[in-house]
């Protein structure tokens, strides 16, 4: 028995050996590969190289050759001399971009061609990201040769320089004297959506950094200055961007302070523009037939509309379209109000009401409500608010769920107003609709068309209130209220 466990424990240790030296990595193993490059730093390892001696120059040109000097440990992604002169000479001759260009072939820390990952998105010291595919290609160059080690590094030798590119938000700065929708996403950092814009803007510092923090299509669209993410964006030719705004007109109806400025235009463009942007560089055989925006505005992607081919950026592509033409109907989206979203409430403590999590029994899926049974005779009453209301007609639904009574419980929705206090009493002054008590009938679980009103004026409603009975004790319920949009005739 000793000598059978002595025997296991050899054979242990033996295959203990194997499984270490299989898993270790070309960066660990560098030591014995015989290399003379291990005794050198990077930048004397470049330097020394034939292939890449030019951009050994660059190095020392720009200053990165002390950084390739220095004890961290870095990535360099060397073009052979023949790619560098094909690059463009304004580049060279200028001190910045020459910088900015070199930086983009460095990286901190080590990145060999044998990886986990068919492909790593890596930062490059000018804070930009490509796409690392091992031994294969770094952003749009091929690899020549991969895993030239240095005391410090590794390099890789690439046959094509890696020019930084522009990012999406670079890109439509650099276009808007050309492009009307270009132009107006960046007039979007001097005038606000939202207040909260604004207030952003009053604290936001100076920099790069600045129009993501502040501009209102960065901030409540997507962030097209983020060189970590990926997205696509769709940008319109004039004809096409000016059609689609003026179809928004209608229904963004907005009176200025300043009469210089034409707030329904502003407005149709950002709720026009809003809905072109995704978080994911969809390459052009990847696009799908439809899309929906984080606003769940849908439409079909036509590809035929498509100028050109895609433009590469390195934070995303960009799609030059003839037009996006988005039918009205799936533009004003409705607004969905969940029960459980209140701003506020009355004659009643929160002990007083519950959220419920449900199932529907005539679809078995789960659903989420207020139940609040209302204490003595006063009514009790929920507050709510809807953003970005269109200036249009709208049909209002609410689902209510009685499930606690035998009989049917009456309440009342109002919307907009002024909640006004008078001794005990309390009540909305001047509502923009009024839609009296509803029956709520017993254990009804289909949505229930409540009328219809017109806002003339678009923009939020930070108002509405929904009443319980006034029978003593008369309950509220609320799943979720529902404003619907007409598509004018």
């Amino acid at each position: 028995m000793i000598i059978l466990n002595l025997n296991y424990k050899r054979l242990l240790v033996s295959l203990l050996t194997v499984a270490l030296v299989s898993c270790s990595n070309p960066w660990d193993d560098r030591e014995s590969n015989g290399d003379s490059n291990l005794d050198v730093t990077l930048n004397e390892a470049i330097t020394s190289t034939a292939e890449v001696s030019q951009f050994g120059k660059l190095l020392t040109q720009t200053g990165y050759d002390k950084v390739l000097a220095a004890s961290k440990t870095y990535t360099v992604f060397a073009p052979t001399n023949e790619a560098l002169a094909k690059v463009d000479a304004a580049i060279l001759n200028d001190a910045e971009s020459l910088k900015k260009f070199v930086a983009n072939h460095i990286a901190l820390t080590s990145f060999s061609s044998v990886r986990k990952n068919t492909e790593d998105k890596i930062l490059m010291l000018d804070d930009k990201y490509l796409i690392f595919k091992g031994s294969t290609a770094i952003g749009d160059a091929a690899i020549v040769t991969a895993d030239h080690y240095a005391a410090n590094g590794v390099f890789h030798i690439i046959n094509k320089a890696l020019t930084p590119k522009l990012n999406i938000w670079e890109y439509i700065n650099a276009n808007k004297g050309t492009s009307a929708m270009s132009a107006y996403l960046v007039y979007l950092k001097e005038f606000s959506i939202y207040k909260e814009d604004a207030d952003a803007k009053a604290k936001a510092a100076t920099g790069f950094l600045a129009d993501s923090l502040s501009n209102s299509y960065l901030r409540n669209v997507y962030n097209l200055n983020n060189e970590k993410n990926s997205y696509t964006l769709f940008l319109m030719e004039d004809a096409g961007y000016n059609a689609e705004v003026t179809k928004m007109k209608p229904y963004l109806t907005k009176t200025s302070n300043d009469p210089k400025k034409d707030s329904t235009a502003i407005y149709s463009s950002y709720f026009t523009t809003r809905d072109l942007a995704f978080p994911k560089a969809y390459k052009k055989s990847e696009l799908p037939k439809t899309l929906t925006s984080r606003f769940g505005v849908q439409f079909d992607v036509d590809q035929t509309q498509i100028v050109g081919e895609p433009i590469q950026l390195s934070n995303g592509i960009i799609y030059i379209m003839k037009k996006v033409d988005v039918k009205l109907s799936d533009r004003l989206v409705p607004t969905v109000i969940q029960g459980e979203a209140y701003t506020g409430y009355g004659n009643g403590s929160r002990s007083s009401f519950s959220s419920r999590e449900l199932i529907d029994p005539t679809t078995g899926l789960p659903y989420n409500d207020i139940m609040a049974p209302a204490p003595g005779a006063a009514q009790f009453y929920m507050t709510y608010a809807a953003k970005d209301m269109f200036s249009t007609t709208y049909k209002v639904y609410w689902r209510a769920i009685n499930d606690q009574l035998t009989v049917p419980i009456s309440q009342r929705l109002q919307v907009g107003g002024k909640l006004q206090i008078t001794g005990i009493v309390i009540s909305v002054l001047n509502p923009l609709k009024d839609f009296g008590y509803k029956d709520v009938l017993v254990k009804d679980y289909n949505p229930f068309l409540l009328g219809s009103f017109d806002i003339t004026q678009s923009g939020n409603i930070d108002l509405i209130t929904l009443w319980a009975g006034t029978v003593a004790k008369n309950p509220l319920t609320i799943d979720y209220l529902k404003f619907v949009p007409d598509v004018k005739k």
